[in-house]
């Protein structure tokens, strides 16, 4: 034997109806700590400070950008300029 039982309501009412707690204040609280996070880290992903990052972690960085631009361009390498 088969039986369906169709309930038609709302997720809230469903937890209503089965005594779980309505965890709508608590979605929210987290979904501002989230936002007031993303928006705290959004400079850190800014072009300027992952530029910027790039070229504190190596002195000559600056150089190896502009050779690697150049040989991408075909116009030849820096380096290659200095040897002649």
């Amino acid at each position: 034997m088969k039986v369906n039982i169709e309930i038609d309501c709302t997720p809230l009412e469903a937890r209503q109806f089965f005594g779980l707690p309505d965890v709508a204040p608590m979605q929210t609280a987290v979904m501002e700590k989230l936002q007031q996070q993303v928006l705290s880290n959004i400079e850190k992903v800014s072009p300027e400070s992952l530029i910027q990052s790039w070229f504190t972690f190596d002195p000559k960085i600056a150089e190896r950008f502009q050779d690697m631009f150049v040989a991408m361009a075909g116009l030849g390498t820096r380096s290659n300029d200095k040897k002649k």
